[in-house]
């Protein structure tokens, strides 16, 4: 499964040939360097290391420049390790937006938005306890009860609660590529993938 590193820009609207306004997310595709390349008898499986963005060789370290010099190429910012095209490519190959075609469909997984501490409206969509009258005092927003009495006396895990919200990875699958830009190195999806403005995410074809 070729993979491809991208940085997203954010979202807008095109319009189709029919007429048809589409929401998109704009991607930017600058060029992947493929790193490393593991086998079963090296390392126990089959996998590709491919990595992108430019790092200054102040910031990197020995190991790291002794790592990127093996693929003839220079310290790079970002690196992910995909399975299973490792027959397809080469060490040091250098991956274009070329490689996608307007109007296939990609798959593309990234970190969701961190959204910290939340409670269970925001994190779980519960509708809070009653009404606010007849007595009821800042519940609007509450859990309500846990059924946990004096059997089993404790909360069970996995129970629907407050807690961090969000920063968790994610995959948004069957996205159809409206535009690719090789000259911008610029890919146009239809649909929202995820993360903020400025995230790292991983095309899938």
């Amino acid at each position: 499964m070729l993979s491809f590193i991208g940085k997203k820009v954010g979202m807008t609207t095109v319009f189709t040939d029919h007429g048809k306004k589409e929401p998109c997310t704009v991607i930017e595709c600058t060029p992947n360097v493929v790193t490393q390349i593991k086998t079963v008898e090296t390392d126990g499986y089959n996998a590709v290391q491919i990595a992108a963005v430019e790092k200054r060789e102040k910031s990197s370290n020995k190991p790291e420049m002794g790592h990127f010099a093996k693929a003839k190429t220079t310290p790079k910012k970002v690196v992910v390790e995909v399975r299973d095209f490792s027959n397809e490519v080469n060490l040091g190959d250098s991956l274009s937006v070329d490689m996608f075609e307007e109007g296939e469909f990609v798959d593309v997984y990234g970190n969701s938005k961190g959204k910290g501490f939340q409670g269970v409206v925001k994190r779980h969509g519960f509708h809070g306890v009653g009404e606010a009258t007849h007595g009821q005092h800042n519940r609007l927003r509450a859990p309500g009860s846990l059924g946990a009495g004096s059997t089993p006396s404790r909360v069970f895990k996995g129970t629907r609660m407050g807690g961090r919200t969000g920063n968790t990875r994610n995959k948004m699958q069957n996205l159809r590529v409206l535009k690719v830009d090789a000259e911008n190195n610029v890919l146009v999806v239809r649909g929202a993938i995820p993360g903020h403005k400025g995230a790292y995410v991983v095309i899938e074809k």
